[in-house]
């Protein structure tokens, strides 16, 4: 029996930041988004309860949370960040690099959207888009 759904992406619709990195995302592969503000009661169900504190990768029958939610993400795009992640793998303990290397990232996603930012959904809708 073949997959359902397409791996869903959630992200923080309400960051620039993050929302360019969903975009990003989403044209390199086979994602759905769903935003912190669109998620549905069973998908809110699967997630940790302090799920606003980073970004998921729900599949049929996984949870990918934080940083193993972005390396699990780029192993599926169709870009050489793949090729990156699959080096990445293969280093001992990289596990304990990732979840850091994460928070450092989402601890200054204001810093990061001055460089790659896009318009958030929150934004969007509010101005009649």
């Amino acid at each position: 029996m073949g997959r359902e759904h397409s791996p869903r992406l959630v992200y923080d619709d309400d960051c620039g930041f993050c929302t360019w990195s969903a975009e990003y995302a989403v044209a390199r592969g086979e994602f759905e988004l769903v935003g912190f503000s669109e998620l549905t009661p069973d998908q809110r169900a699967r997630l940790p309860t302090d799920y606003e504190e980073c970004a998921h990768l729900l599949t049929d029958d996984a949870v990918y949370s934080c940083g193993e939610a972005i390396e699990e993400t780029l192993s599926r795009l169709e870009s050489p960040s793949r090729y990156a992640v699959a080096v990445f793998r293969r280093l001992p303990g990289h596990e304990r690099v990732r979840e850091p290397l994460y928070r450092q990232v989402a601890d200054h996603r204001a810093l990061f959207g001055r460089l790659f930012h896009r318009e958030p959904p929150a934004c969007r809708e509010s101005q009649g888009q």
